[in-house]
C-alpha cells in the first residue's frame, strides 16, 4: 500500500547502510518527511529482520517493520567489488550517506568521509557511533545498554527508590534519541549546503549526545562549580511522582495551583482540604506534602477513570488516563490519531505508528511500507544504469 503524499523532504535522496535501531529510526524519520530512501542491506539482510514473530517470512520482524516504513530495499553485497562498484554509482546520485558501522569498517570497505567526498563533494555524510573521536572510549562498540550504563541512566530509578535494581531504563532509548539526533543533524547540514553549496562530515556519538539528552534536568544544582546542593532534579524524583488508583485504573494528577487541587478533592470528597484538622497538623513541610499527597490518592480512589475525566475537563484540572502499556491500543486519542492497520505484502495486516508530527503544507506520511528484503534492488540499480547481473560477485573480486 502506498500514498502519493509528499513530504518537506520530497527530491531528497538518503544512502542508507543503518541497522539496529538508532541509524533506522533516523532515516525513516527523513522517509516520512518525504526523502526517498535506499536501505542498501547485506545478502542476510538487516539484523533486525529475525527478530521476533513475523506471521510468515522470516525477514520481516515486527522491530524492523516498525523501523523501515518509507524506504526502498537494496542488496549489495560490499565484500566483493561488484557491490562496492553499484553503491558508489548510488553515491553520485544521493545527498545524504548516513551509516552506524565503526569508523574502521566503512574505512575498510571503502566508504569512509574522504572515500565518499571523493564520489560526491557535496554530500552529508552521517556517522553515528558510540563514542566521541576525541576520547579514551573512541572506537569501541556500542549498544543502546552500553550507552545508558555509561551515561547514568542505570541510577536514575535508585534516586527514587533507594531499593530499585541498578539497571538500563526498559526502553531502547539511547538508540532511539540519538536517532532522533541524527535526524536533526541532518536536517542542519542540509540547510548548510542549501546556503553554501558545501556538504560535510557529521558525527553524532551516542555517548555524548544520550548522556547531554539525559542529564538536562538532573545536573540541577552540580551545574555550578563548585555544587550549589544535591544532584537530581527534585521534582522529577520525588517518590510522589506517580499515577494514582481509581476505582478501575489509573489517572496521572498534576494540579497547577492550589485551587485546583483543592477542587479534585473536593470532587473526590475530600472538601475544605487545606483547612482540615488532617492538613494543618501537620508540622513541617514534609509532613504536609506527605499529607496532601496522601489526601490526593484517596480522593482518586473515589472515582473511575472517565468519570475523573470527564468532571476534570469540566473543572479545568490538568489529568490524564494512566494506561498500562498493552492499553495503549485502546486508548480514544491514540487509536484515532497514531495507529493503522495496513496491509503488508506477505505478512498481511500490521500496525503501523503514523508520524507524529503535522505538515499544513506537506504532511508527513506513510508512502510505502516496509519492504521485504531486496525488494526494490532492480528498481533502484536500473536507475543508475545497471541490472542484476552487474553486481553480481564474480571470482577473482571478493575482498580480501
Amino acid at each position: 500500500m502506498t500514498s502519493p503524499s509528499q513530504g518537506p523532504l520530497a527530491g531528497v535522496r538518503v544512502i542508507d547502510l543503518t541497522q539496529f535501531v538508532l541509524g533506522p529510526y533516523a532515516t525513516q524519520t527523513l522517509g516520512d518527511l518525504g526523502a526517498d530512501v535506499i536501505k542498501v542491506e547485506e545478502p542476510s539482510g538487516d539484523r533486525q529482520r529475525s527478530g521476533g514473530k513475523p506471521p510468515n517470512s522470516k525477514t520481516m520482524g515486527p522491530l524492523f517493520v516498525a523501523l523501515n516504513r518509507n524506504k526502498r530495499s537494496v542488496v549489495l553485497d560490499l565484500k566483493g567489488e561488484p557491490g562496492r562498484r553499484a553503491l558508489r554509482k548510488l553515491i553520485r546520485t544521493g545527498d545524504i550517506f548516513i551509516h552506524n558501522m565503526r569508523p574502521d569498517t566503512m574505512a575498510r570497505l571503502g566508504f569512509s568521509y574522504d572515500d565518499v567526498a571523493a564520489i560526491k563533494p557535496d554530500i552529508v555524510y552521517i556517522e553515528a557511533m558510540g563514542y566521541a573521536p576525541e576520547g579514551p572510549y573512541a572506537g569501541r562498540q556500542a549498544f543502546d545498554d552500553l550507552i545508558q550504563s555509561a551515561a547514568g541512566a542505570c541510577g536514575l530509578t535508585g534516586m527514587v527508590d533507594p531499593d530499585a535494581v541498578f539497571r538500563p531504563l526498559p526502553s531502547i532509548i539511547a538508540d532511539k534519541t540519538c536517532g532522533l539526533f541524527a535526524t536533526i543533524a541532518t536536517l542542519a547540514a542540509l540547510r548548510h549546503k542549501e546556503t553554501t553549496g558545501e556538504g560535510q562530515y557529521v558525527c553524532v556519538p551516542m555517548l555524548e549526545t544520550f548522556t547531554g539528552y539525559l542529564m538536562a534536568e538532573h545536573l540541577y544544582n552540580e551545574t555550578y562549580v563548585p555544587a550549589t546542593g544535591h544532584f537530581g532534579h527534585t521534582t522529577t524524583i520525588t517518590p510522589y511522582r506517580k499515577p494514582w488508583k481509581t476505582t478501575d485504573g489509573h489517572l496521572m494528577v498534576m494540579p497547577a495551583s492550589q485551587a485546583q487541587a483543592a477542587r479534585f478533592m473536593a470532587l473526590g470528597d475530600i472538601p475544605d482540604a487545606y483547612e482540615s484538622e488532617r492538613f494543618t497538623s501537620k508540622k513541617g513541610a514534609a509532613a504536609r506534602v506527605a499529607e496532601y499527597n496522601a489526601m490526593m490518592e484517596e480522593a482518586t480512589a473515589t472515582r473511575s477513570t472517565a468519570e475523573w475525566m470527564a468532571l476534570c475537563a469540566e473543572h479545568s484540572i490538568p489529568v490524564m488516563v494512566a494506561n498500562e502499556p498493552e492499553q495503549i491500543f485502546n486508548d480514544p486519542q491514540l487509536s484515532q490519531t497514531l495507529f493503522e492497520e495496513r496491509d503488508l505484502e506477505g505478512e498481511g495486516r500490521y500496525r503501523a505508528m503514523k508520524p507524529g508530527i503535522r505538515f499544513a503544507r506537506s504532511p508527513a506520511t506513510i508512502r510505502s511500507d516496509p519492504p521485504q528484503l531486496g525488494r526494490d534492488t532492480v528498481e533502484v540499480l536500473a536507475e543508475v544504469g545497471l541490472t542484476l547481473e552487474d553486481v553480481t560477485q564474480t571470482a577473482g573480486e571478493t575482498a580480501q
